[in-house]
């Protein structure tokens, strides 16, 4: 083998112990966030400042993005279905996309993007001016101080805002059903609720709630181990941010597919 060859295989190599090395990390601080949650007193202020924080920053472009998200929706599912002679399904077809795939996939991505961004920055310019080391010495677990309040108010917004997705994405694929394409009314809200059943909305719900432990997991594990100074805590947000990402796609296809295997589709 050449040396050029060797030294390929050396740096994949690292690149795949490296991986491995941070999966484990980001594990471990999950436990730990998990484990000081029973920790009291429970930081109450700084649990509703980065809630009220978290929802400042995505409301807007969220509810921004459902309306043309539902509308899109909407008109591809319409075109299609109406290729398939199937009209009368055309309304339960984008509501269930809209509520099983659509809002927690909008929700999380928009919670990952600007909130976890936000959270990695934070934590991490609190790491390099050495704020989290002068917590420990005192004492202080910055976990259960700073990453737990910061997790689970990532999980309660990203369940608030799942729920504002799915209402305006309904809303607009609605507007742009009946108005846009001629559907009538009645037969969109008859479809919706022949095939729609309320185990659609419990997996929303769980997969918004899941994809907050993440983004608000990874985001705090970032913000804790930059590397470099201030260059390093911008690299630490831009991978919370990727890392998150593929994390939530990974994430969205096992829990797809186990609701699929448990809960069958409803036959209208």
């Amino acid at each position: 083998m050449t040396s050029v060859a060797t030294r390929g295989v050396d740096r994949i190599a690292k690149a795949g112990g490296g991986a491995l090395s941070q999966t484990g990390n980001i594990v471990q601080l999950f436990v730990d966030v998990a484990r000081q949650l029973m920790v009291r007193p429970f930081q109450l202020r700084e649990f509703i400042q980065q809630a009220w924080f978290i929802a400042s920053v995505t409301i807007l472009p969220t509810a921004l993005i459902a309306i043309p998200f539902g509308a899109i929706v909407s008109l591809q599912t319409g075109s299609l279905i109406k290729q398939l002679g199937a009209e009368s399904y055309t309304g339960a077809a984008s509501v269930l996309v809209v509520v099983q795939q659509g809002s927690p996939l909008v929700t999380s991505l928009l919670v990952a993007g600007a909130a976890g961004s936000a959270v990695a920055a934070d934590l991490g310019s609190r790491t390099i001016r050495e704020e989290i080391d002068a917590m420990e010495v005192l004492g202080i677990n910055p976990i259960q101080r700073l990453v737990v309040p910061r997790v689970l108010a990532m999980i309660l917004v990203a369940i608030l805002l799942n729920g504002l997705v799915a209402v305006v994405g309904i809303g607009g694929g609605y507007f742009f059903n009946v108005v846009v394409q001629g559907g009538t009314p009645g037969a969109y809200l008859a479809s919706f609720g022949a095939l729609a059943q309320l185990p659609d909305l419990y997996i929303s719900t769980l997969k918004a709630a899941l994809f907050g432990v993440i983004a608000g997991v990874v985001a705090s594990y970032k913000g804790l181990n930059p590397k470099g100074g201030p260059k390093g805590v911008g690299d630490a947000v831009n991978q919370s941010v990727v890392v998150t990402f593929l994390l939530l796609f990974f994430a969205n296809l096992i829990l797809t597919a186990v609701f699929v295997q448990i809960v069958p589709p409803k036959v209208g």
